[in-house]
């Protein structure tokens, strides 16, 4: 779910819009094609969602939230998102820390 890029790393997302808070769910599919699962608390509207995932990535990484681009998927539940000035191995320890949390 987490890829080296030039820039930082892409993550791999399932969007679960409507949900009663904002939080990782898990983990959707397996191997390659294995996306993080984060429940949103924000609905499907107007990009609601999608900024809503942008803000909460941006916290979970400790990043800006100019440095998180959704890459693809706008309209999808599943997505791809560019995190700026992050290591893969930094990405996946502070993603193994919040997944410790939820």
């Amino acid at each position: 779910m987490l890829r080296a890029a030039s820039a930082g790393v892409t993550l791999a997302v399932r969007a679960q819009p409507g949900a009663k808070k904002t939080a990782i769910a898990g983990v959707y599919g397996e191997g390659p094609a294995a996306q993080l699962k984060i429940a949103v608390q924000a609905p499907p509207l107007e990009g609601r969602a999608n900024a809503a995932l942008i803000a909460f990535l941006a916290e979970t990484f400790g990043l800006p939230k100019n440095a998180v681009e959704l890459m693809a998927g706008e309209s999808s539940r599943s997505k791809v998102f560019l995190l700026r000035g992050i290591g893969r191995e930094e990405a996946e320890r502070k993603l193994a820390q919040w997944t410790q949390k939820s």
